[in-house]
């Protein structure tokens, strides 16, 4: 048996009962606010940040697995549409193909989606391409390595170095595609009709090799043949990449899922201006690295800088999806972007949130004159009005006055 603690992102805290090691170990691993109680031993004060999605926790000694589940405020199914949009703008897996408004928790639901996705890649079989492989080999195939065999060899005819090119299901995409579902197929939560079909798409990558953790994942580059395999890879990376949570401390074993609300947000936004400002003929960068002072000592990355046919900077936003102040937007930001527009010399910043309380507001800078917007979106509303709000954020974006 697991217990199971349910907490809501940007909740207030709930008091817990839970074993020391896992109290420290939620703390230590950045995954929610945990705090001991000092009037109470065995209980602690836990908080959902920004971090959505499941992990449990095992600690050595203890009756039970402690399994801590963050439920996001948006629905799932907005959820998986800001993802799909910021990973592939120009439609696929997002637009309903693939139900997930049927779950009430993150896991089940993505664990759902990459099967779907992997599934519809491999309908036509898996896709085949040429890999360089280099072995020691007692057969000449491909060419000999001269230099490794002088090296390693000392004249000795067999065996040989060898470097062939091999035509073979054993390549970058399927390796990325066999990862993600051996990652899935590992993490407590998984409904058991959705792991039965992770376990057919195993199989049919069954002569694919596994990824080690930890290693980075092989490059891939879309193409017109590997076309039908791009929304799987996008959702499969990230599974693999930064969300994911596995390691070991001490015999304390932490495994999960977790997204980030934060860059999930930021990466959205920036994504979706981006395509909208395209038919305006302008270039957007995004986390465009700066400086803010002249010396070059001080660095600041903007989230999205748009840049005219002149090569110079005409507009800067940056996304904030965060729990906001009782009444206002939080002043820091403000600091921040006023920082952007003096550094890039632009006479207007925008900053975009997610709805909080406080509507579209707008600021002037003393004896500066620069103009701060601040922009609120609705992530409740469906996809075309969320949309829609952004090309209204774009068009003040591309409208900025050149100083």
């Amino acid at each position: 048996m697991t217990r199971l603690v349910e907490l809501v992102e940007h909740a207030p805290a709930v008091g817990v009962a839970l074993p020391d090691g896992v109290g420290r170990a939620l703390a230590a691993g950045d995954i929610v606010e945990a705090v001991p109680d000092p009037y109470a031993p065995g209980r602690w004060s836990l908080r959902a940040g920004s971090k959505v999605g499941a992990v449990t926790v095992t600690a050595p000694g203890a009756e039970e697995p402690v399994t801590v589940r963050v439920v996001p405020k948006v629905p799932i199914a907005r959820l998986f549409f800001l993802l799909g949009y910021s990973l592939d703008p120009k439609g696929g897996w997002r637009d309903g193909d693939v139900p997930v408004a049927g779950h009430h928790d993150l896991l089940p639901a993505l664990a759902h989606v990459l099967e779907r996705q992997v599934d519809r890649a491999l309908r036509q079989g898996l896709l085949q391409g040429y890999r360089t492989t280099e072995e020691t080999s007692f057969v000449v195939r491909g060419r000999i390595r001269e230099a490794d065999q002088t090296r390693r060899r000392f004249g000795a005819t067999l065996p040989v170095e060898v470097a062939y090119d091999e035509f073979t299901t054993d390549i970058a995409e399927n390796r990325i595609l066999r990862t993600a579902v051996e990652r899935l197929l590992r993490l407590p939560g998984v409904p058991r009709e959705v792991r039965r079909r992770l376990l057919h798409q195993r199989a049919r990558l069954a002569d694919v090799t596994v990824i080690v953790r930890g290693r980075p994942l092989p490059p891939w580059h879309p193409t017109r043949l590997n076309a039908r395999y791009h929304h799987a890879l996008h959702l499969a990376r990230t599974v693999l990449e930064d969300a994911s949570v596995e390691h070991a401390p001490g015999g304390l074993r932490i495994d999960g899922f977790l997204f980030d609300m934060n860059k999930l947000f930021e990466d959205f936004v920036t994504v979706a201006v981006r395509e909208t400002c395209r038919a305006s003929g302008l270039s957007a960068r995004l986390q465009d690295p700066h400086h803010l002072d002249e010396a070059s000592a001080i660095r600041m990355k903007p989230d999205l800088v748009l840049y005219g046919p002149d090569g110079l900077p005409c507009a800067v936003a940056d996304a904030k999806y965060k729990a906001q102040k009782r009444n206002a937007f939080p002043d820091a930001d403000l600091y921040q972007m006023l920082a952007y527009c003096t550094a890039l010399g632009l006479p207007e910043g925008h900053l975009v949130y997610a709805k909080g309380n406080a509507p579209h507001a707008a600021h002037r800078v003393r004896h500066a004159g620069i103009l701060i917007h601040q922009h609120a979106l609705d992530l409740d509303q469906e996809p075309a009005g969320l949309l829609a709000d952004i090309d209204e954020v774009a068009r003040l974006l591309v409208n900025t006055p050149r100083v």
